[in-house]
């Protein structure tokens, strides 16, 4: 009996294995910790969960109407709470890993729930990058990091379904989603995927975090419908709005700056292109608020600013100032067209422009990316500007691949949501508002 009980514990210590295909890659030794990369890195991981609670709730919550707020705050915050317990126990291995289930499309599950990953005094190897590719961050510092990313993309989607969505239903769809769409998405990008093999230059996150919420944001609105409510439907408390932008801006430098997994002059760049598109960007947005409408208002300064801080999300480790401007100003102009104009022709209810601002400023970013990345940065990272054609045609297969699985992946998961639940609450409810309904509470409490 006994070594058959010790034969069945050999074959579950090699199961993750005998289930999977392995990369064939050479494997670097862990290097020494730097402690200043690893301070870094810990730092940048505080300020992207940030932009999600309280940046990103505060952004949405104050665009909402006040019955609302809590509702919509507390989606972005149940997004921090469910991809913090599904990233440990399954979601950093599927991307982040030597080992693929499916090779070039997800990695497998012998790093759940962090096996192997707990020495925190070594650096890493990083097999899914390459052979003898390192770092001196320790990879659980690395994993928290990645984390974070992870959670406010599946956030930034609750914005077009907000004032209307079930509070359960949007759970259910938060973890459908991150497995089904992020993870996979993450992998081919990020993980040793077929895109990235394929070459393309997504720095901190155009395609995997903005295309893929904005596609999926707007698939899930075409879905659910539009709210049913009439009444009205200005932003029930602007300070919140521009609150939540400031946070965003600050956090936004752990996002890009961060993504150079380093304390090294390519952060450095990350920062300086990262601060002037968005400023490019909200400049851009007031001047045509003001062209438009008369008054430039603060929250189309805001929405300017997050439009230009997406768009050089995948281009910050590779590009200079000078096409971060034209980067900033691109996105502006694409994502203010699409909100004020084709927003109104088109009649879809994408509450808080989601889509708009995200969606289109993550497809700008990386094609902007295949025409500006300068070797000047990064020397091996050449665009369509220093004749690089063939760069330029990766970043768009890159982006058909990601709206293809953004779309089909938001459809799956939300029908077998609706085999559950209900996706959106009753007229009733959203007449009288989803804070009480949904959870018990109304800010007229505090």
């Amino acid at each position: 009996m006994k070594p058959i009980i010790r034969g069945m514990g050999v074959l579950l210590k090699a199961a993750p294995f005998l289930l999977c295909p392995v990369l064939l890659s050479a494997q670097a030794a862990n290097p020494p910790i730097d402690k200043g990369d690893t301070a870094w890195i810990i730092v940048a991981s505080a300020l992207v969960l940030l932009m999600t609670f309280p940046a990103l709730a505060l952004f949405y919550g104050g665009l909402v109407k006040k019955k609302n707020l809590l509702n919509t705050m507390y989606m972005s915050f149940a997004a921090a709470i469910v991809v913090s317990i599904l990233w440990v126990a399954g979601m950093y291995s599927l991307i982040f890993n030597g080992n693929e289930l499916i090779p070039g499309i997800i990695g497998a599950f012998d790093k759940a729930f962090f096996n192997g990953i707990y020495a925190a005094d070594q650096g890493m190897a990083m097999p899914w990058a390459g052979a003898n590719v390192t770092s001196g961050v320790p990879e659980n510092v690395f994993s928290m990091y990645q984390m974070t990313f992870a959670i406010i993309t599946i956030a930034l989607v609750s914005g077009a379904v907000a004032e209307r969505m079930r509070f359960g239903a949007w759970l259910l769809f938060t973890v459908l989603w991150s497995l089904i769409v992020y993870a996979p998405l993450a992998h081919w990008v990020w993980g040793g995927g077929f895109l990235a093999k394929m070459g393309v230059l997504d720095f901190a996150g155009g395609l995997v975090v903005h295309v893929s919420s904005g596609i999926s944001a707007l698939v899930a609105v075409l879905m659910i419908g539009k709210r049913k409510s009439k009444d009205e439907t200005l932003p029930g408390n602007i300070p919140y709005v521009v609150i939540g932008a400031g946070l965003l801006w600050v956090g936004w430098f752990g996002f890009n700056a961060g993504s150079a997994i380093s304390a090294n002059g390519l952060a450095g760049n990350a920062f300086a292109v990262t601060n002037t598109a968005g400023a490019v960007a909200a400049l851009t947005w007031f001047v045509l608020d003001w062209i438009f409408t008369k008054k430039p208002t603060i929250i189309g300064a805001a929405s300017g600013l997050i439009a230009g801080l997406a768009s050089i999300t995948p281009a910050a480790g590779y590009v200079t100032v000078g096409a971060a401007m034209a980067i900033g100003l691109g996105g502006s102009l694409l994502c203010y067209f699409m909100v004020a104009v084709a927003k109104k022709a088109l009649k879809y209810d994408d509450a808080l422009d989601a889509f708009g601002i995200h969606g289109i400023s993550g497809i700008w970013g990386m094609t902007a990316t295949g025409i500006f990345a300068s070797s000047v940065i990064q020397p091996a990272a050449k665009g369509l500007l220093e004749g690089n054609a063939a760069q330029f045609g990766t970043q768009l297969l890159a982006i058909l691949a990601g709206i293809v699985l953004s779309v089909v992946g938001t459809i799956i998961c939300l029908l077998i949501v609706r085999i559950f639940t209900p996706w959106t609450v009753e007229t009733k409810v959203e007449d009288a508002g989803l804070d009480y309904a949904e959870h018990g509470e109304t800010t007229e409490q505090y």
